[in-house]
This record gives structure tokens, C-alpha cells and sequence, in this order.
């Protein structure tokens, strides 16, 4: 799996306990050589009694990656 996924959308899990799907807007690689994605989510999801519509996911917590 290519590292830069800008423009595509995924799928993932935030913080291992919240499923996401939304486009990339930036793949970055992290201190340390790591890879983590700013995803602009379709549906926000709350968290801890926040409303997100954006996350930051590492690569590893990309479960796929669509057209």
C-alpha cells in the first residue's frame, strides 16, 4: 500500500475504538518515520462528548483504502 493517500477514501478505526470512513486531505510522515492521515470524515462521530468531523489517523489504523 502506497504511504500517501491524498485525495482517497479510507476506512479506519480512531483511536482503536471508533470506525471512520472520509477523504484524505493530507498524508504526512511523522517524526520517528511513521505515517499519519487527516481524514475529513463523512459522518462526525462523538468522541469522549465532542463532535469531531476530522480525525488523524496513523497508517496502521487504515483498514482500507477506496477509489
Amino acid at each position: 500500500m502506497n504511504w500517501n493517500l491524498e485525495g482517497l477514501t479510507v476506512k479506519g478505526m480512531y483511536m482503536g475504538d471508533f470506525p471512520v470512513t472520509g477523504r484524505v486531505e493530507l498524508s504526512r510522515v511523522t517524526y520517528g518515520g511513521g505515517v499519519c492521515h487527516h481524514v475529513v470524515l463523512n459522518t462526525p462521530i462523538e468522541v469522549f462528548s465532542k463532535i469531531r468531523d476530522r480525525v488523524i489517523l496513523d497508517h496502521e489504523n487504515v483498514v482500507r483504502v477506496m477509489g
